[in-house]
């Protein structure tokens, strides 16, 4: 029997931190997919909105860009991430906000592995990088006038 318990805790105790451990970056993939979506969404709609008021590109482009990086923060805290946690890259082809465009998001989310002291970094890693990337059409229709 005591062998049984003994060999019982030696086996759990880094089976619950690997199920810690990959749940944690499971969520930061889900946090980044999720992010990236909204990013890219939210740059469409902001930047068309804003270029359609008058904006120049260049501005419309700087609108967009603030508020997807707070749609990011927003996401990466749902996830249970902080704002550092996250960042995100915009990129466009030829002309950000024209019909037939696409704007590309990349967010890559930094896991922090739970429990590892941070006396061991030169061994072990202390975070992983997760990363995902979408892109959204300036759809055609959008600036039909």
């Amino acid at each position: 029997m005591v062998e049984f318990i003994a060999l019982s805790l030696l086996m759990l105790i880094p089976l619950v931190y690997l199920v810690v451990t990959l749940a944690r970056i499971q969520a930061g993939a889900f946090a980044a997919e999720a992010a990236a979506h909204e990013a890219a969404r939210t740059t469409v709609v902001v930047g068309v909105g804003a270029v359609e008021s008058g904006a120049a590109s260049a501005s419309a482009m700087e609108a967009a860009s603030r508020r997807a990086n707070a749609g990011v923060a927003v996401v990466a805290d749902d996830f249970g991430f902080s704002d550092d946690d996250a960042t995100l890259e915009l990129t466009c082809d030829g002309r950000c906000f024209d019909p037939g465009g696409n704007i590309d998001a990349r967010v890559t989310v930094t896991v922090a592995l739970p429990g590892i002291p941070g006396f061991v970094s030169g061994a072990v890693p202390l975070t992983v990088d997760v990363a995902a990337s979408a892109r959204a059409p300036v759809d055609s229709v959008v600036s039909d006038q």
